[in-house]
Parts: structure tokens; sequence; C-alpha cells
């Protein structure tokens, strides 16, 4: 989807990211805004396996059951990968300004990072509750904003927003799934429900306040977000997709919300 924008010459003027839409939405706000990034970005997705970010081995889940730890997974992977690709030290370095969001369970509210050290924001913004450990940011306990706004319409209209590009991971409810095997695929799911009951909401809420550019995400074999063996089908069936939908439209100048699980 980015790779189809950024061939039309639409760039964004802000990124606002929950979830895997952060890991996205830092990635691309390190560097220009290019064809070549979003490539560059395409390659990291198309390399990465399960066991990169989920170790879920049976050891891990012993010693995350077994343990005193709010999750059952550490993030050593993730924060591995931030530092091998992210080019920034901090997100108010960013060529283009981006904005995470993450959840406070002390506080019990959303909290936007737009400013701090890019790769603890970034761990915050894709801590999923019970699976990956909080982030420690002052007196917050940070985790991922994404369960409960995790396509974050509502932050690039506080932002000033007049169109916002939202970049889904799913067409269609994912209610019409079948149940999932195993812990980690079944919980990843239900949270999936989640998001896709509230991006219909938000929808329905903010399309007569702002210009909505929903882009399509096509997932026919209807891939779990915790399977990375299709991202490279995936990423070439959303390419063609968004293609075809840029061809109707004339859209310029956007303000592009990056979301994705």
């Amino acid at each position: 989807m980015l790779r189809a924008l950024y061939e039309q010459d639409i760039v964004p003027d802000l990124l606002v990211g929950a979830s895997a839409g952060a890991l996205n939405a830092a990635f691309v706000a390190s560097r220009p805004q290019t064809v070549e990034t979003a490539d560059e970005l395409a390659a990291i997705w198309h390399g990465l396996r399960r066991e990169d970010v989920f170790p879920v081995g049976l050891r891990v889940l012993i010693a995350g059951l077994t343990s005193r730890n709010d999750h059952l997974v550490p993030d050593d992977g993730l924060r591995l990968l931030a530092r091998q690709h992210l080019q920034i030290d901090r997100l108010e370095q960013a060529f283009v300004p981006v904005h995470l969001v993450t959840f406070d369970l002390i506080g019990g509210e959303e909290v936007l990072l737009s400013s701090g050290p890019v790769i603890d924001a970034l761990l915050a913004a894709v801590a999923i509750p019970g699976i990956l450990p909080a982030v420690r940011w002052g007196e917050r306990r940070l985790v991922d904003g994404g369960v409960v706004n995790n396509t974050p319409i509502s932050h690039a209209v506080e932002l000033g927003a007049e169109r916002v590009y939202v970049l889904p991971t799913q067409d269609g409810s994912r209610a019409l799934t079948k149940p999932r095997r195993g812990a980690l695929d079944a919980a990843i799911h239900g949270i999936a429900l989640l998001i896709d009951s509230q991006l219909r909401a938000d929808i329905a809420r903010y399309s007569s306040r702002v210009e909505l550019i929903v882009l399509p995400a096509p997932n026919p074999r209807h891939v779990l977000p915790t399977d990375f063996r299709q991202s490279r089908s995936l990423i070439g069936d959303a390419l063609a997709a968004t293609r075809s939908f840029l061809s109707t439209t004339g859209f310029t100048e956007p303000v592009l919300a990056d979301s994705r699980l």
C-alpha cells in the first residue's frame, strides 16, 4: 500500500501508527518518503519469521507462565530489529512527524508518543498485553495502544488531518474465519475481531468530519497476523489492489494513518 501511494507521489504530512503499524510508521518516518523506502520495508517483512517476533518455544512459554512477569515472551527480537533498521534515535528526529499510539496501564488511558527515545516508544506501541512486556515511560507503564485503538483515525483528526489514508490489514470482518487453535493464535485472533469492530465504528464516526480513504487489504486465505510465511504474497496482493484503487481516484497531499496488527 505504501509503495502504491509513493508511486503516485502521495506522501504523508504525518504518520500515526499502532501495533505493527507503529513498526511500519517508525521505519518510514526515519527515511525519505520514496518508493525505495517502501521496498526496503517490504524486504524486511519478507525476511521475518514468527520466531523473530514471537519466540514461543516450550522453554520460553514455561518460563513466562511460571514467572512473576507480566508477559509470556521477551521483546529482545523486536528490540534487535529496531536497532538494526531505525535510522533515528528519537521520534522528533523523524523526516515526517510520527505519532505512536500506546495505552497506560496505570492511568487507564491512551497515550500518544510524539517525542522521546524511538526504540522505547516503539516497543511500548507493540507490547501486546500479557504477551510482550510493558514499557516504563516515566511514571507510566505503556502497552500496545492498538488493543483499544488499532486504526487511530481519532488521533489523526485531533492532530488536524483533513484527509486520512487508512492502511488496514484486512478487508471485511474476521468474524467469518474459523476459530484458531493454539493459545497465541487464538489470543491474536480475538484481538483482531475487536480491531475490526473498532475500525468500522471509527469509519462511521469520522467519515462526516474528514475525508477518509480506506485502502484495500486483500487476504483471501485469511492469513493470521502471527503467520509471517505469507508476507510476500500479502504485500503483492495489496500492491496490485491499491494500484487499481488509486487509478480511479485523484487524491493528493494526504495525511497518512498507518495501522497494522
